[in-house]
Order: C-alpha cells, then structure tokens, then sequence
C-alpha cells in the first residue's frame, strides 16, 4: 500500500480568477483601512489644535513615506468602495453571470489602480 503523503503546494503556479483577486484585495484593503484611520483621526486632531499642530501634521504629510502610505489609503479607501458596490450590485442580481462579473471585477482593479496613479501626482 502506498502512504497518503501530502503533495507540494506551488502557490506560484496557482491561477486565480479575476473575481477571487478582486475578493481577496477587497478583504486587504479593508484591514487597510482599519489600520489607517486611527492615523488620519490623530492628524486631523493634531491639526485642529492650532497653528502649531497644523504646522507639525503638514511637516509630517511631507516625509515620502507617509505619501506613499496616503497613495496606498487612497488606493485601499477606492477599492474597497468600488468592491463593496460589486458586492451589493451582485447581492440583488446585478452583473451575477459569469461575463458580467468578470468585467465589473477588472473595471474594480483598474478603476482603483487609476485613482491611485491619480493621487501620486495629488500627492507628489
């Protein structure tokens, strides 16, 4: 008798439709912005106490690593309120078929990649 042994598992090789990648970076960019707004509330209430706690929050809006995570909230903030419509669209039947939903799947991917090439030029 030849064992049961567990198989390797490539997940580079894995090809997953255009409908589950949408999913899963919908998933992501909701744990993105659950990370990122307690951020955005301690700037806008820095910059609410005065001139001097603007003046800090627009020095720290300046540093490119925090422009680079406002292009990635922009991205999170557009994908994920693009997804979320697909999903309700789909919740009453709207684009449920296979063709439509492939194509509201990229119009999300790529409407979101759009905006947030967008942003880096808002941004930078």
């Amino acid at each position: 008798m030849k064992a049961s042994r567990p198989t390797f598992f490539n997940l580079t090789q894995i090809q997953l439709p255009v409908g589950a990648c949408t999913s899963i970076a919908h998933r992501i960019s909701g744990v993105l912005l659950a990370l990122g707004t307690p951020f955005g509330i301690y700037l806008l209430d820095l910059s609410l106490r005065g001139p001097q706690g603007y003046a800090q929050a627009a020095a720290l809006l300046e540093r490119t690593g925090i422009k680079l995570l406002l292009v990635l909230f922009v991205w999170a903030l557009t994908h994920h309120l693009l997804a979320g419509l697909r999903h309700l669209l789909s919740d009453i039947d709207i684009g449920s078929e296979l063709r439509p939903a492939r194509a509201s799947a990229w119009a999300v991917n790529c409407g979101a990649a759009f905006i947030a090439l967008l942003s880096i030029g808002a941004v930078f």
